[in-house]
């Protein structure tokens, strides 16, 4: 009985979003719930069909969505934060792809008993990396030093190359060039740079030009983008076979590096593209999966995992990094992170067909020994790399830092609170007198304008998982935290309320803000009226003996809870309507006038001062003092 298209398509859209959100939720890769799913749906419950959906259609509709998820990918690519690293990068998609390629077709050779021909294929398809993979990892795991940088450029610039590397193998193989075979590697390897270096170029330039000049509204940016994106792809392809990865590559590294024209609101929308288009072909690929095919996957194929985990990335890594600047912890992090991804699996698909129909029996085993390989791979990388980030020190996974726009005295003193309590802050400002007016506090910071196009490639955001806004100008606060929403992720994305935003005046609509710090009144007029009375940052240890109503009794309601710290050490900030219930054995940081009687004498020339750093009986305070 045949499942009505509607139904199968309907089913692909609801699984490949369940996978992401369960992934997020659970902390888990998404990929391996999108296998998963796919799994579940095809071979096992029969719901999904891709060769009965899409029948013909189905490998093209893969491919062109592996080149836009590889244009997106292009897009993150600084050149700036490549130079650093270029060397290594260079030698890991050179010299590192050779070192893997040989290495993973002995494997194959040995442990699989794949005939020579087809593990030659099997070592180039297996070069790669991935996007798909490695950037959702990096993003879950947050590494620092120059892991991060190596490993997003190398996961993406190694997908185009390993397909070149896979259409070599393959046409050496149906058309028997062995004699011939370097010369031939060399060749298609000139044409295929150069031909898709050119596109890509081509594509970037004229969609700049069309951007610069007003050729088209702004609504149809991102549809324009699209449509070069295809329509390069499409035409390097015909022009010469495989070549469009590498054009969509290029194409994305070089349109995200020209200063002539803004992209960032198309990267915005790619990124969305990206996530529904990786959902639904990781669906589809692995429903198409047949159960006879996995069963003829045994314990050789694990072994075959686990040589790629324990010898083979590690001795490319070794080879690419002799003489670097890399430091050791950063080099066996890079040892232990090569999962496969979604150019592997639909290149394998492609040619095991094609194969396949000119009387390669083994070619079956391809697409099932691939697909074991990238969840292999993504199982172990991905419950791995966290702990083994942490056990190296190069990364917090859950960085409770903050990033502070502006400097002025409300936040120096909540950032010399912070760092008395354990949390590293980063102040950014463009008025040189309250930058060193900090660094003499002892407070990191940056001079600079938060909006600035280089400002996120200079920052150091080692430990920073929350942006605070605390200008006086609310549409730089506003601009920030759009800013770098991709960055923290907009749960992590706060500014105070801008001016007339408690009584409904603001001047910009709510969906622009940021989640509005303390009070829906808590102004940056108003916090500097509280400090010019004798306010001061403090942080309060609450007790069974002084718990929360003690604190209001003490201070009343005038203080003003601005970030509570439980027990574990995690940052809850305080948000205009739903403040927290603090609770004895909690932090809670604040903004208070110390009680009458704790205030001195106004002198003849001014307010009175802060009270000084006191501790009292049953709840240990510490004033931050005025900078």
């Amino acid at each position: 009985m045949g499942i009505d298209p509607l139904l199968m398509l309907a089913a692909i859209i609801i699984l490949g979003a369940l996978a992401q959100w369960l992934g997020w939720w659970l902390r888990l890769p998404s990929i391996l719930l999108l296998l998963l799913f796919g799994f579940l749906a095809g071979p096992i419950a029969g719901l999904v069909r891709p060769d009965e959906l899409l029948g013909d259609l189905l490998l093209p509709f893969v491919s062109i969505s592996v080149a836009l998820i590889l244009f997106e990918g292009g897009l993150t690519l600084n050149l700036a934060e490549l130079r650093p690293v270029r060397r290594v990068v260079l030698l890991l998609v050179t010299v590192g792809a050779l070192t893997t390629w040989v290495l993973v077709a002995a494997a194959a050779y040995w442990l699989i008993g794949l005939n020579f021909d087809l593990s030659v294929l099997l070592g180039a398809i297996l070069t790669v990396t991935g996007p798909t993979v490695v950037l959702p990892l990096l993003r879950h795991i947050s590494p620092v030093g120059s892991v991060n940088a190596i490993l997003k450029w190398e996961g993406i610039v190694i997908d185009p190359i390993g397909a070149v590397l896979a259409v070599i193998a393959f046409e050496v193989i149906t058309e028997r060039r062995y004699e011939s075979a370097f010369s031939h590697a060399t060749w298609t390897a000139v044409r295929t740079i150069g031909l898709g270096g050119a596109l890509g170029l081509f594509g970037a330039g004229l969609l700049t030009i069309a951007i610069r000049r007003f050729w088209m509204p702004d609504h149809l940016h991102t549809l324009v983008a699209a449509m070069l994106v295809v329509s390069v792809f499409a035409g390097s392809n015909l022009l010469l076979h495989e070549s469009g990865l590498m054009a969509v590559t290029v194409m994305g590294i070089a349109l995200t590096n020209q200063r002539f024209a803004d992209v960032r609101h198309i990267l915005e929308f790619k990124e969305n593209l990206r996530v529904f288009l990786l959902s639904a072909v990781f669906v589809l690929l692995s429903a198409r999966l047949k159960l006879a095919d996995l069963t003829s996957v045994g314990p050789a194929t694990a072994a075959f995992i686990a040589v790629l985990l324990l010898i083979v990335r590690p001795a490319s890594v070794l080879i690419s990094t002799l003489g670097s600047s890399v430091k050791w912890r950063e080099r066996a992090f890079l040892a232990w992170m090569a999962p496969r991804g979604i150019v592997a699996a639909a290149v394998a698909s492609v040619f095991a067909l094609a194969l396949e129909e000119s009387g390669y029996a083994q070619a079956r085993l391809l697409v099932p020994i691939v697909f074991s390989t990238i969840v292999g791979t993504v199982l172990v990388y991905g419950l791995s790399c966290p702990a083994v980030a942490r056990g190296l020190g190069i990364a917090d996974q859950n960085p409770q830092g903050l990033l502070i726009l502006g400097a002025g005295r409300f936040a120096r003193e909540l950032a010399k609170v912070l760092k008395t309590s354990g949390f590293r802050t980063v102040l950014i400002d463009t008025n040189r007198e309250n930058i060193v007016t900090a660094q003499m506090a002892g407070l990191n910071t940056y001079f600079g304008s938060i909006l600035a196009e280089d400002t996120l490639e200079r920052l150091d955001l080692a430990g920073i998982g929350h942006i605070f806004a605390l200008t006086s100008n609310d549409e730089v606060n506003t601009l920030a935290v759009q800013r770098f929403a991709h960055v923290f992720g907009r749960a992590n994305l706060f500014q105070l309320p801008p001016e007339g935003s408690e009584s409904g005046r603001s001047k910009m609509g709510t969906h622009f803000h940021g989640r509005l710090l303390f009070r829906s009144d808590a102004t940056l007029a108003e916090i500097d009226s509280l400090l010019s009375r004798g306010a001061s940052v403090r942080s309060t240890k609450l007790t069974d003996e002084f718990d929360f109503e003690a604190y209001r009794a003490r201070y009343g309601e005038a203080s003003l809870p601005l970030i509570l710290v439980p027990e574990k050490g995690r940052l809850v900030v305080v948000v205009a309507g739903d403040e927290p219930e603090p609770r004895p054995g909690q932090t809670l940081i604040s903004l208070v006038l110390p009680p009458a009687s704790e205030r001195e004498a106004p002198g003849p020339s001014g307010p009175p001062v802060p009270g000084k750093d006191i501790t009292a009986e049953s709840g240990a305070e510490s004033s931050s003092g005025n900078p």
